[in-house]
């Protein structure tokens, strides 16, 4: 295994991660700025205010995107395992 080898291997499984982790990261980020919009407009600076509505942001996105980062992250891994025999020899 050369040197280029095991960097585009990392590059692809880094690449493969931010776009399991993608739809999440996205939907917390939006919630966050309404709510942080939100709360600058009330006046509210109540923290857990801007954690519980996230959080369960998150975890609708993991019901909704489950089967796709699911299918994203095991096409990884079989194509992975699947030509491991070229990544050795």
């Amino acid at each position: 295994m050369s040197a280029d080898f095991v960097i585009g291997l990392a590059g692809e499984a880094v690449y493969t991660v931010l776009k399991a982790s993608a739809p999440m990261l996205v939907l917390a980020l939006v919630v966050g700025l309404l709510i942080s919009v939100f709360q600058a407009t009330t006046q509210i600076q109540e923290q857990t205010l801007a954690f519980v509505p996230k959080i369960v942001a998150v975890f609708v996105s993991i019901i909704v995107f489950g089967p796709w980062i699911l299918n994203t992250v095991v096409d990884f891994t079989y194509r992975l395992l699947n030509n491991l025999h070229h990544y050795i020899g």
